[in-house]
């Protein structure tokens, strides 16, 4: 497993950006596939974008698409979403996880290693 820690979360106007940044421990991280998630109050869980070990497979959730881009650097051991275009909508806790697989999935279950989240709140 890999520790991972992220960063970069804060308040923002609605139409503003933001970059999260989740930094993960140990030698393997490249092998890994990596995601990010968020889950408002009261909502449950939603994955928002997936990135496969070699950055090459990307997958985003529909209440994203346009706006946020995941991208990686292995020789940093980091994971990045780029958020453009905030929405209220988009307040939540964002998460990071790691999938030894190695491949984007966009199911939660699937992801061995967790980050200790981000708070991401997003004023009108």
């Amino acid at each position: 497993q890999v520790q991972l820690v992220e960063s970069g979360g804060g308040l923002v106007q609605a139409g503003g950006s933001l970059r999260l940044s989740c930094a993960a421990s140990g030698r393997t991280f490249r092998r890994y596939g990596m995601g990010w998630s968020r889950q408002a109050p009261g909502k449950e869980r939603e994955f928002v974008a997936t990135i496969s070990w070699s950055g090459g497979n990307t997958y985003y959730g529909d209440s994203v698409k346009g706006r946020f881009t995941i991208s990686r650097d292995n020789a940093k051991n980091t994971v990045y979403l780029q958020m453009n275009s905030l929405k209220p909508e988009d307040t939540a806790v964002y998460y990071c996880a790691a999938d030894s697989r190695g491949i984007a999935s966009m199911f939660s279950r699937e992801y061995d290693s967790w980050g200790q989240g981000t708070q991401v709140t997003v004023s009108s």
